[in-house]
């Protein structure tokens, strides 16, 4: 048995697929294959079972592999050790944000990264709230953006900026012609919400309870862009964060809420057991020199 073998098993779980394993570890379906059986008959047992259309993992192979991926996380852990003793500010910086936030901030943040940590290799990944925190969890990314405050208490945090909410409406609505309005001024509206799993939809459903305003049933959008488009098309308005407001946008009003602001907190997010506090200190600062100077 080796971390080589490991890995296969564990390419194998998370596919259900021996040719996509095969794929991301690199290798031939057949060499693949052979490996795995070889371990099955080392250890004794049978780790998957196979048929023509599926493969799935016996009762022992989902032990068996929650142990390999263990390892393997902690040979990862002991490498990440060893680079971040030879350069703290060297190395891969796996960095999440969700969806309403990553294609507004990534591009800033990724050229400042670049010119201020040259010898970082970054990798974006855009994933809803939850997902980007079980990543955190299982050590699959370093660090994240996310809305504060989080609960979960295996993880460090540090606010960036508040994102105001302003109100987006059609150019023809009752409400375009305003320069501010109230929060109360949308008690009985519905407003346009994003679909489960977003965190800003969560955000939105407060300020409901809070305004007296109501979700408008039925009527659900995947991302901001086409909550954009469905304000512009007369379909309903909305709540939108200011760090995705353009004010050239046509068809389209903003308008600026009088105190209080309804607002979300972002922050940078990572593990407390983390290796790299170096390296998470000083994208702080980065990132919090980079947000003030926009």
């Amino acid at each position: 048995m080796n971390l080589r073998d490991l890995k296969y098993i564990v390419a194998v779980a998370h596919s259900r697929s021996f040719v996509q394993a095969a794929e991301s570890c690199f290798v031939s379906q057949p060499t693949l294959s052979t490996q795995i059986k070889k371990l099955e008959r080392d250890l004794g047992v049978k780790l998957f079972e196979r048929t023509n259309k599926k493969v799935m993992l016996t009762k022992v192979g989902k032990s068996i592999v929650a142990s390999a991926q263990s390892i393997l996380d902690e040979v990862e852990r002991m490498k990440a050790l060893a680079a971040n003793a030879q350069d703290p500010l060297a190395g891969e910086l796996r960095l999440g944000a969700f969806p309403s936030l990553a294609s507004y901030l990534f591009p800033s943040l990724v050229s400042v990264i670049k010119k201020e940590l040259p010898k970082i290799k970054l990798i974006l990944i855009e994933e809803k709230t939850n997902t980007l925190i079980g990543q955190l969890e299982r050590g699959e990314i370093d660090a994240a953006l996310l809305s504060l405050p989080l609960k979960e208490d295996f993880l460090v945090s540090q606010p960036l900026f508040d994102d105001a909410f302003e109100l987006a409406v059609a150019v023809d609505h009752p409400l375009a012609k305003k320069q501010k309005t109230r929060a109360s001024a949308l008690q009985g509206q519905q407003l346009l919400l994003l679909d489960e799993g977003h965190c800003m939809r969560d955000q939105a459903l407060q300020f409901c309870q809070w305004s007296g305003a109501e979700e408008q049933l039925g009527v659900r959008a995947a991302s901001l862009e086409t909550l954009r488009q469905m304000v512009i098309a007369g379909t309903g308005v909305t709540l939108m964060p200011e760090i995705a407001i353009n004010k050239e946008d046509r068809g389209i009003c903003y308008i600026p809420f009088e105190a209080p602001v309804p607002k979300r907190t972002i922050g940078v997010v990572w593990r407390k057991s983390s290796v790299r506090g170096q390296l998470m200190a000083q994208l702080v600062e980065l990132f919090k020199i980079e947000m003030l100077s926009e």
